[in-house]
């Protein structure tokens, strides 16, 4: 990445600005609300090949938070989307970083399901109903 655009990231006002420049952007091309095509512009081929691989590396990688991200969307949307979508976010990681001069800082592979619970409560009791299992479900009392 550093090769490609340098250390300076002033020339991108946002994040969404790099993504485009980049083709890690999906396409939303869209007539009279029927959409026609997600393919990805064109854009740094360079770049976007190293950003695909190296989310190709962290989709393999155990407890991490792009991990997580991978096999969250990776079930619903397809393994090549889901790689995309790692990469994208990969790069927006690398843009703040680079732009706010922090340090990278690991989630978690748990950080998606810590965000919204309920929906992984519903989510888990689905599957099991479906899986022909009755569930109930009780409060767990953590004071004692």
């Amino acid at each position: 990445m550093l090769a490609e655009i340098g250390t300076d990231t002033s020339r991108f006002p946002t994040d969404q600005h790099l993504a485009l420049w980049a083709a890690m952007c999906p396409g939303n091309r869209e007539c009279a609300g029927k959409r026609k095509s997600g393919h990805t512009n064109h854009g740094n081929r360079w770049l976007r090949t190293a950003l695909v691989q190296a989310a190709w590396a962290a989709s393999h990688s155990k407890n991490s938070y792009l991990s997580a991200q991978y096999r969250r969307l990776a079930g619903r949307r397809g393994k090549k989307r889901a790689i995309v979508a790692v990469g994208h976010t990969m790069l927006v990681m690398m843009h703040h970083m680079l732009r706010d001069g922090v340090d990278y800082e690991e989630l978690g592979h748990e950080y998606l399901d810590k965000l919204q619970p309920q929906r992984l409560t519903t989510y888990l009791v689905k599957r099991l109903e479906s899986l022909g299992h009755e569930v109930t479900l009780r409060p767990v009392d953590r004071a004692a």
